[in-house]
């Protein structure tokens, strides 16, 4: 079978793993504003999620339930109705573009981000250091938490051995 004139990439899938495999990079990409996936999905995810922010800019509840049907996370269909389509509600498509970013060392498989075109990774890598930075106060104060433990553990257990010796002594003295 040529692939001349074919409208759709397959990636050796049937239809359930494929529709689920499309589903999961679309929710994705709504969820982070940007993925890392190869250049032949990228393509393929770009026409679904083009056509789902051209369809959340209607903004009624038949468009919400259709996107629902298509891609049933409640999250991701919130943020194209709420979030997306006012976004790029002057805009007459070219939501996300793709950039190629070489190949995959395992497969050799050509790599792209697919991104929205107003994705702003300062922004996106502020916001990451930031959680970061909440993340790391809590975890110092584990470390700190940790590190007392086992140092009480070290207390518990130079306390147990003298006790064992001076009962050793004992016995021995009893013994005798």
């Amino acid at each position: 079978m040529s692939s001349h004139r074919r409208r759709v990439k397959h990636f050796d899938r049937k239809s359930g793993p494929r529709k689920a495999l499309l589903r999961g990079l679309v929710t994705s990409l709504i969820e982070h504003g940007r993925i890392t996936t190869t250049v032949d999905r990228a393509k393929e995810v770009r026409r679904h999620v083009e056509k789902a922010i051209t369809l959340g800019k209607k903004g009624d509840l038949a468009t919400t339930r259709l996107l629902m049907s298509r891609y049933p996370n409640k999250d991701a269909v919130a943020a194209i109705v709420k979030d997306l389509a006012p976004r790029f509600k002057t805009r007459p498509g070219g939501y996300t573009r793709i950039i190629k970013i070489g190949r995959r060392p395992g497969d050799t498989a050509e790599m792209a981000f697919l991104e929205f075109v107003d994705y702003d990774f300062e922004a996106k890598g502020a916001a990451k250091e930031e959680a970061k930075a909440t993340k790391a106060e809590p975890k110092a104060a584990a470390k700190k938490a940790a590190t007392a433990k086992k140092a009480s553990t070290k207390l518990v257990a130079a306390k147990k051995k003298s006790v064992k010796k001076t009962q050793k002594k004992a016995r021995a003295a009893a013994r005798a």
